[in-house]
């Protein structure tokens, strides 16, 4: 298993993506959000958010990531970011996390799209643009050959970057994000899992 390359998402990042990211666009493509139950070279047992089970077989050749904290202070004009966000009444966006996206994975899951982290969330990944701190942070975003989209990043929302993580951190209540695939057979299975380490949990 090749731990040099984080490549996860949020999603996706989609996971990842957008964290992550893999496509979710597919049917049959499912965000696993949860707690490790057990893990062994191949299979991942999640316990998910909505307090299920998840046994997840990973494929040959699969990816592993952590996460590590980042300041939303740092993003700048450039910066390839991923950005779950819901509706505001005002009619912008705010942010519910980031991440940003380590110079090897720009345009990871470039696109604006329907995400699940809370109801009626979407994912963005794209460039940013602009920076301002006008009444709070907010990022323009530039995606898919020139849509943008404003987003303000409230105090105290999650902002992550990508980390090294070895296999010995998926133990037992460790907190993991897994793009699956939903085998014709009804099993789950995926290529890639990021996983909290070092007190910070993926927040995609």
């Amino acid at each position: 298993m090749n731990l040099k390359t984080p490549l996860l998402v949020l999603g996706t990042i989609s996971m990842l993506s957008g964290i992550g990211v893999a496509s979710a666009q597919a049917a049959d493509t499912l965000r696993v959000r949860g707690t490790v139950v057990s893990f062994v070279p191949s299979l991942l047992t999640v316990k998910t958010r909505q307090g299920d089970t998840a046994a997840i077989k990973l494929k040959d050749g699969w990816k592993l990531s952590g996460v590590a904290n980042a300041s939303v202070k740092d993003i700048k004009q450039g910066d390839f970011v991923g950005i779950a966000s819901v509706s505001k009444a005002d009619g912008g966006s705010g942010a519910l996390e980031v991440v940003v996206f380590p110079a090897a994975l720009k345009g990871t899951g470039e696109g604006d799209r329907p995400w699940d982290l809370e109801p009626n969330s979407r994912m963005t990944n794209g460039t940013v643009a602009d920076v301002t701190d006008i009444n709070g942070r907010a990022v323009t975003l530039t995606y898919d050959n020139g849509q943008t989209k404003n987003i303000s990043i409230p105090d105290g929302t999650p902002v992550v970057t990508f980390a090294p993580a070895a296999p010995t951190d998926l133990k037992p209540s460790a907190t993991v994000f897994v793009t699956a695939q939903r085998e014709t057979d009804g099993t789950l299975s995926s290529s890639r899992v990021v996983v909290g380490n070092n007190g910070v949990i993926p927040p995609m």
